[in-house]
């Protein structure tokens, strides 16, 4: 049983484990059912597209939620919570009435893995969570008030008290990034560690076979001789400014040694916000403004559709990942842009899995930078490695299948089952 209160036709970065991964699952001798919030009750984007991803007869159950409408008069949006009660209902009566050999929490809606321990209690099935983010982060507690998430105060405390009641008995852990990983085991020294791997997403050749059947429209840019489109679709953030500033301040640069080529560079920031409210807020824009590049860089925060998203990277003539602050983040979303291969510069920390990745499949150009590293320092790496692209004339590097094969879905989910069969191999003699 699968826990993913977002999944298809909600477009929502945290369900794309769950979505890759029904397709493969019979394969390696599972079978899969999910249960997700209904998509009535979730906020933000859908995209019935998604659907035409998925395996047939697929099993997908649907629970309720309390309506947003007005639990935000409480200050209440999260669908966990709001669906945390009838979660709890649908799946006794699933338990009672079939045998389960694991249920799998993946979402980052993480308020909803406390059930795994009661349900364990309960019924005697084991339960794995799939850390794909932070639960407990603990990053924003040396940031000022002003960079901090709304309702950090609440959340953080909330979040650490589900946490430690969730991993107090869960039988297995999987993350996107081994810091993740390191810092539970930190905390909760009871989780078996042999049960615990570092998996990160993997490239979906299906989505590209869905976008080639699709028409669909950019509404943000059009291929032109007299600018540069340079893309990225996904989140933003202050952790990502420092990484962002660094990149506008390498083009500054660029306008000064090569103005003609610089000068066409057209960045484009789009989905960089996870509010689902009418005016979401920029976090890239207004550095572009400060580094003196408005005029180059647009930004628009509310998300697109999943599909729209992809044909942006397809028309962009370069793609850049801007990577956090944050040493254990690590983009999921970088495998769609390596599988576009187009010319590609991603910055981000040293210690992010993403540099290796990028290394070993020979993707493109790696950026990275330290704890304390310089701006301008970092500026100036990333001119090289942008004048390196421009000089190739603006041509994809190289990818290195073989390299890459590993890094597919369904090698990805061979990993994950032999978790799950573990797992169950160990409950059993038990």
């Amino acid at each position: 049983m699968i826990i993913s209160p977002h999944f298809p036709p909600v477009n929502a970065a945290d369900m794309h484990r769950v979505r890759q991964s029904v397709s493969y699952f019979k394969e390696f001798g599972w079978e899969a059912e999910v249960v997700m919030a209904d998509e009535r009750y979730v906020e933000g984007q859908q995209d019935k597209e998604l659907l035409k991803t998925l395996p047939a007869g697929l099993v997908v159950y649907r629970v309720k939620a309390f309506s947003a409408s007005w639990t935000r008069r409480i200050g209440l949006g999260n669908i966990a919570l709001r669906s945390l009660w009838f979660y709890y209902r649908l799946v006794n009566r699933l338990l009672r009435k079939n045998t389960y050999d694991l249920v799998f929490f993946s979402t980052t809606m993480y308020a909803v893995c406390v059930l795994g321990r009661i349900w364990k209690r309960k019924f005697g099935v084991p339960y794995i969570i799939d850390v794909q983010d932070p639960w407990r982060s603990d990053h924003y507690l040396a940031l000022p008030p002003q960079e901090r998430p709304p309702k950090f105060w609440f959340s953080y405390r909330l979040d650490t008290w589900m946490e430690a009641y969730a991993m107090k008995s869960v039988d297995g852990l999987m993350a996107v990034s081994k810091g993740y990983i390191d810092t539970l085991l930190q905390r909760y020294p009871q989780i078996p560690a042999d049960r615990c791997i570092v998996l990160p997403f993997g490239a979906y050749p299906k989505d590209s076979e869905v976008l080639e059947n699709m028409d669909v429209a950019n509404p943000f840019f059009r291929a032109s001789p007299e600018h540069t489109h340079i893309a990225y679709v996904g989140r933003g953030g202050y952790d990502m400014q420092f990484a962002c500033r660094a990149l506008f301040r390498a083009v500054k640069s660029g306008l000064m040694v090569d103005p003609s080529r610089f000068g066409k560079l057209r960045f484009w920031f789009i989905g960089t916000s996870y509010d689902a409210g009418i005016n979401p807020a920029k976090t890239i824009e207004p550095i572009a403004l400060e580094e003196g590049l408005g005029a180059q860089v647009q930004e628009f925060p509310a998300r697109v559709p999943y599909f729209t998203g992809l044909q942006i990277l397809k028309d962009a003539d370069l793609l850049i990942v801007p990577g956090s602050t944050d040493k254990n983040y690590t983009a999921s979303k970088i495998y769609p842009y390596i599988m576009m291969r187009k010319p590609l510069l991603t910055v981000f920390h040293e210690q992010s899995s993403v540099n290796h990745l990028m290394k070993v499949t020979q993707a493109g150009m790696a950026v990275s930078f330290g704890d304390h590293e310089d701006v301008n320092k970092l500026a100036e790496k990333i001119l090289v490695s942008m004048l390196s692209l421009l000089d190739r004339g603006m041509k994809a590097m190289p990818l290195d299948e073989e390299a890459f094969a590993p890094y597919t879905a369904r090698e990805m989910v061979r990993k994950e089952v032999e978790l799950f069969d573990l797992v169950k191999s160990i409950r059993t003699n038990d």
